[in-house]
């Protein structure tokens, strides 16, 4: 009877650790996710792409955006008017942190070109991510303009 309890104890132990690696990679494969929206959100400054900002940004969402507040409406309209004189934006860095298994901060930096008149600058922001429904998207987001040069 003793060796039935020490097995069913070890059986729930395996049991249990592998229940422990499952959110570390749901927690990994939301990790890339946000990191590559966010690399898409960033290359979408330079072409217009609107589709990628109506998919990552939730329906409540606010945007302090170098001092002017945004709601989704108008992101999605900033973005549809086009990169304006932006010749491109890349990222320069990613990182994120989870606060639990539905919510994450990314915070990163991109890199812009503008051409009229040239100019390089840098996008300094954080955005809070929220899953809600099984869809990672961002709730708020906060970007600084910091002008590197001319």
């Amino acid at each position: 009877m003793q060796k039935a309890y020490i097995l069913a104890a070890l059986l729930l132990g395996a049991s249990a650790q592998g229940q422990a690696e499952r959110p570390t990679a749901v927690q990994a494969r939301a990790e890339r996710y946000i990191i590559e929206s966010e690399h898409q959100w960033a290359e979408s400054v330079a072409t217009n792409d609107a589709f990628v900002v109506k998919r990552i940004l939730a329906e409540d969402f606010v945007w302090v955006l170098d001092g002017k507040v945004l709601n989704k409406a108008q992101a999605v309209q900033f973005a549809k008017e086009g990169p304006g004189d932006f010749v491109s934006n890349h990222p320069d860095y990613v990182n994120v942190r989870f606060f639990g298994p539905d919510t994450a901060v990314a915070q990163g930096s991109e890199t812009w070109t503008k051409k009229s008149p040239a100019r390089r600058g840098r996008f300094v922001w954080t955005d809070t991510w929220i899953r809600r429904n099984g869809k990672w998207q961002i709730v708020a987001a906060e970007d600084d303009v910091i002008p590197i040069g001319h």
